[in-house]
């Protein structure tokens, strides 16, 4: 069984999603962010993608893994991988357009969440992959920060918090 079944966000859904994403910390007001929707039938499509890019990654790919990269776009409801449109030898440095993009990506994590959906963030070799990122759009120095798998969650969370006192100190001089 998959962490996230259907339903996806409605269309009226992801233009607050959207809009909640573009509220993120943007250094330079650069707006670097883009968020590339694969749903539907392109699942399909972007499976395949994956598949024939992992082969020419390894030509010796075990056969398991194709298997785990073809099930992946197709058990999901949406994916939205998310990038950043980088501006090289920018006064904002590239690192904190990725960021950028890293924050719209939260946001758009928390919306969906809060919207009573669920999402998971996913990176991985497929997302640092150059011919993944260019055939969503993204050609260096732009480049996908992740993917979101998107969709209703098929059970309730049951994960614990870390403890706070653990992560959270005062700083006194």
């Amino acid at each position: 069984m998959s962490a996230l079944e259907e339903p996806a966000p409605t269309e009226q859904e992801l233009e607050l999603i959207a809009d909640i994403a573009l509220c993120a910390p943007d250094h330079g007001r650069l707006r670097p962010w883009r968020f590339v929707l694969i749903r539907g039938a392109a699942r399909e499509v972007f499976a395949d993608r994956l598949v024939a890019v992992a082969k020419k990654r390894d030509p010796s790919v075990p056969q398991s893994l194709l298997d785990r990269y073809r099930a992946w776009p197709l058990r999901t409801p949406m994916i939205i991988a998310v990038g950043a449109i980088v501006r090289a030898n920018h006064p904002v440095p590239e690192v904190e357009q990725i960021l950028s993009a890293g924050a719209a990506a939260m946001n758009m994590l928390n919306a969906i969440h809060v919207l009573g959906y669920g999402g998971i963030w996913v990176t991985g070799i497929n997302a640092y992959d150059p011919d993944i990122n260019a055939a969503l759009g993204f050609h260096m120095p732009d480049r996908l920060a992740g993917f979101l798998s998107v969709g209703t969650p098929a059970r309730v969370a049951t994960g614990e918090r870390p403890d706070r006192t653990r992560h959270v100190v005062d700083w006194r001089g």
